[in-house]
């Protein structure tokens, strides 16, 4: 395994940019920025061993500040919206940045994924760390969170998160990398697999109504693997309300710190396989149905609407406001930790 650092740019105040690439022994490699301890590439082959970029990026790293698809970082502190951008906690009510219609989105305009992370190689590894001070975007504490890369062999990108606070907050973090396992076009030939039974109904505004129902009579069901593009244009309230797929599933068998299967992708043209593994209690699948006119990608790529999927492993939406759900708070002396695997093959 090979790990190479390259300066890719600098921001205006002076601020190293950097790509990191991991190599394994097939030359399969993963690229890697700290601009939002993000993922830039995944090359690995097809099943005629043709290695191929499959996942969405920019050619310029000034592009990834402050793009609209946050293509392949990690946002935060808490990914995904909190209604009307207002939590409680112990008592106390925080009021946070609304930035996607009433809602606070991805920690909001200034979170994780729009930071230089500072960064290092360890051994074959990447590992980027970012201390967030109390009171940024509005959240309390101080949250010192380490993001660690690690690049297998046999193609599996393994990302582990660990975090810490000097005071009472809520985290909660995933990557949001965009695949495209043919690497052009669109994904909606893709087929895909979900570990879950159940879904989140929204608002709206993507808000959680409340408590999920099944998938089951639905065009949510991804029980039995399917194209994601077969059901995408049914009158259905969530197909409608986002113009495609938006919305969070509750994987089947969460357990508390356990890997467990979330997603399967598969692209029958190039034959490549991605299977995504995780410690986390539910997948977002957002099939970019509001890709087109962001920046050009690599090699001056134009996206259009639905040319990658996100399969984003967090908790679910709003979770500060809804005891019911799986924890999100995280108090001092205790670590957040979460786990997400992406393991790449060919079939």
């Amino acid at each position: 395994m090979t790990v190479s650092r390259k300066i890719w740019s600098r921001t205006a105040d002076g601020k190293a940019i950097y790509r990191y690439t991991i190599t394994n022994a097939s030359g399969a490699s993963v690229v890697l920025t700290n601009i939002g301890a993000g993922i830039v590439s995944v090359n690995v082959p097809d099943r005629e061993g043709r290695l191929g970029d499959v996942v969405l990026g920019y050619g310029k790293a000034e592009n990834y500040i402050a793009d609209g698809p946050c293509f392949g970082k990690c946002p935060g502190r808490f990914a995904n919206r909190i209604a009307r951008g207002r939590f409680s906690l112990d008592g106390k009510t925080y009021e946070l940045p609304v930035n996607n219609g009433p809602n606070h989105l991805h920690g909001g305009p200034e979170g994780f994924q729009n930071q230089v992370w500072e960064s290092r190689k360890k051994g074959g590894a990447v590992e980027f760390k970012y201390v967030a001070a109390d009171g940024e975007m509005g959240y309390p504490g101080k949250l010192a969170v380490v993001a660690h890369y690690e690049w297998s062999e046999d193609n599996v990108l393994t990302l582990t998160f660990t975090a810490k606070s000097d005071a009472p907050t809520v985290v909660n973090l995933t990557n949001h990398a965009y695949f495209n396992l043919d690497c052009r076009g669109s994904v909606l030939r893709h087929t895909l697999k979900l570990n879950a039974s159940e879904y989140l109904p929204t608002d709206s505004t993507l808000i959680p109504l409340g408590e999920s129902e099944p998938v089951a009579g639905t065009p949510m069901d991804f029980l039995n693997s399917k194209r994601l593009g077969r059901d995408i244009r049914k009158d259905f309230p969530a197909l409608k309300i986002g113009k495609g797929y938006d919305a969070c599933w509750l994987i089947d068998g969460y357990t508390p710190g356990q890997l467990q299967d979330a997603a399967l992708l598969k692209a029958a043209s190039s034959g490549r396989t991605l299977r995504v593994t995780t410690t986390q209690p539910g997948v977002q699948i957002y099939t970019g149905n509001w890709l087109s006119g962001c920046p050009k990608g690599k090699k001056g790529r134009v996206y259009r609407d639905y040319d990658g999927v996100a399969i984003e492993c967090q908790h679910f939406p709003d979770s500060p406001n809804r005891p019911e759900y799986p924890p999100v708070v995280l108090r001092p002396g205790k670590t957040f930790h979460e786990a997400i695997v992406f393991a790449f093959g060919v079939e």
